[in-house]
């Protein structure tokens, strides 16, 4: 993402200082983010792509290729590891474009600490494909397992993790509507 994030800021004409202003982000992590020191989150992900008027797999993507079908193999996908090696996340669908729903592929990090409360318009769909984690919002846990599946508005702050041995693996569909 660091390469593309930086093209489509440039193509803009704009400078750090008006992406951080029109994004809520500070000038030193959008910094980052484009030399590739730091990773954002899905959430930041769909600020950027909000404030560029571009689809957020743009962000990945080399482009705008509006493929009417997609499959994605899985050793096409476009991953994005998390900060210090640990969870992260992967593009799928990154060749269609516009589209209302934003599939990933996500692999939480083991605890909490290295995952901030996130919260951002529309709605999230997770489906647990392997491993076990624990979504936390404000006032519950949930625990997932194999199988299980959780919707709900994105607007409630909400973080998760991979619980077990094993590294959860997710699908995640984010919502990405106009007014999102």
């Amino acid at each position: 993402m660091t390469i593309r994030l930086k093209l489509l800021r440039k193509q803009n004409g704009w400078s750090l200082e008006l992406l951080a202003e029109k994004t809520g982000l500070t000038k030193s992590y959008l910094s980052k983010v484009e030399r590739g020191l730091s990773v954002p989150s899905i959430a930041v992900a769909l600020k950027l792509a909000a404030a560029l008027q571009v689809d957020v797999e743009q962000l990945f993507a080399g482009g705008q290729n509006a493929a009417m079908i997609s499959v994605t193999r899985a050793a096409q996908r476009v991953a994005e590891p998390g900060a210090g090696g640990k969870g992260g996340y992967a593009s799928i669908a990154a060749d269609v474009g516009p589209k209302r729903l934003l599939p990933f592929m996500v692999y939480p990090p083991a605890d909490f600490v290295a995952s901030a409360f996130k919260e951002h318009a529309g709605d999230e769909f997770l489906f647990v494909h392997s491993g076990a984690v624990e979504i936390e919002f404000p006032d519950e846990t949930v625990r997932l397992e194999v199988g299980d599946s959780l919707y709900f508005n994105a607007m409630t702050p909400h973080r998760v993790r991979s619980v077990g041995p094993a590294q959860a693996e997710l699908l995640l569909v984010v919502s990405n509507t106009p007014d999102a």
